[in-house]
């Protein structure tokens, strides 16, 4: 079997001891003459896989008992309209940090149903920093604080978190169980999870169960965060392929020691990469030093000129750096509106 490097920003790669319990179990799960993607998500052997998930989730981001894991549909794009229509009222102020694209879309969902105030916007940079939380104009009243911890295109993550009196809303869908995370110095989390959970199809979000009560009245059943804690996310038929992958995905991790074991890696891969392009006169990084991520890392020519014939090429920019490697590298286009090459080490 040949496997390549495959560096794409999500789907991602997927650990290959998963994929091989995969492939084992997908004609008969438990020896049930059935395909996980067939069984009943009523069945006691798919309830007991949706509890294993929560209670291995739980433990490797060490989530208090007052929040509640829901595993609903609709990615991390979905939540960003959940948001505001779950912890807003219309004519409410929410403020938003936008640090990327991820950051400006979701400030732009919120605006259909709540007046955002942008606290802090880096796009005067480029997105190639983190405005210092001092500078931050935060509303008197607000909602709840939004930001993006890690934003994939940029390549910038926060390596603190943010204080403040309400509650504080974080899009983690690119490093969500890279690293250790205080649960309880958060209202809400969200993260797609084709990058470091599993496909796409289904998507994590950990509330703080007082914050269950505050949705609009007139929010659509599936729109509102109470109907997945009421129904252990069964309000519907679920993603049954995506819940069990994102179970195996759970148990590995913690079987290489969970978050901690995973967080000293991501460091070590992360630092050997930005030697490399900082040790190179061909490469730059564009980020702020006190801000690079350790999941996406950016680069571009140091000599913007040649830029536009390399583009033409999916792995001429990759080859210097990644010169060791003998078998296939996959990795995606760049995005248009950095002109630059990505590592993703999801």
């Amino acid at each position: 079997m040949s496997r390549v490097y495959n560096f794409s920003a999500g789907p991602a790669a997927l650990p290959l001891e998963v994929l091989e319990t995969i492939r084992n179990d997908l004609p008969d799960w438990l020896g049930s003459g059935m395909s996980v993607m067939e069984v009943s998500h009523r069945g006691k052997d798919f309830v007991e896989l949706a509890a294993r998930a929560d209670a291995t989730l739980r433990e490797l981001l060490k989530v208090p008992d007052d929040y509640s894991v829901l595993f609903p549909q609709g990615g991390a794009t979905m939540q960003m309209a959940m948001a505001p229509l779950n912890l807003s009222a219309p004519g409410d102020t929410a403020d938003y940090v936008v640090t990327g694209s991820w950051g400006k879309k979701a400030a732009g969902e919120a605006k259909k149903f709540c007046d955002v105030n942008v606290a802090a916007d880096a796009s005067d940079k480029n997105f190639t920093y983190i405005p210092t939380e001092s500078s931050w104009r935060r509303s008197d009243n607000a909602a709840y604080l939004h930001y993006t911890p890690n934003e994939t295109i940029a390549g910038v993550e926060f390596h603190f978190v943010p204080d403040g009196d309400v509650p504080l809303v974080a899009d983690m869908s690119s490093n969500i169980l890279s690293r250790p995370v205080d649960v309880s110095r958060f209202g809400v989390i969200y993260a797609g999870a084709q990058k470091n959970i599993g496909p796409a199809g289904i998507t994590l979000v950990i509330v703080r169960n007082d914050l269950l009560g505050r949705a609009r009245q007139d929010n659509a059943h599936l729109m509102i965060w109470k109907s997945y804690a009421d129904s252990d996310s069964m309000t519907n038929t679920p993603p049954t392929f995506a819940w069990y992958v994102a179970d195996l995905v759970f148990q590995w991790l913690k079987n290489q020691g969970g978050v901690e074991a995973i967080a000293e890696t991501n460091a070590r891969k992360s630092s050997k990469l930005y030697a490399a392009i900082d040790a190179s006169d061909f490469y730059t990084n564009p980020v702020a030093v006190d801000c690079r991520s350790r999941m996406n890392v950016p680069f571009i020519l140091a000599d913007a000129a040649p830029t536009g014939n390399f583009s033409k090429s999916r792995s001429l920019l990759a080859w210097p750096i990644l010169r060791v490697i003998d078998r296939s590298v996959v990795c995606e286009p760049p995005y248009i509106t950095l002109s630059a090459k990505r590592r993703l080490m999801h």
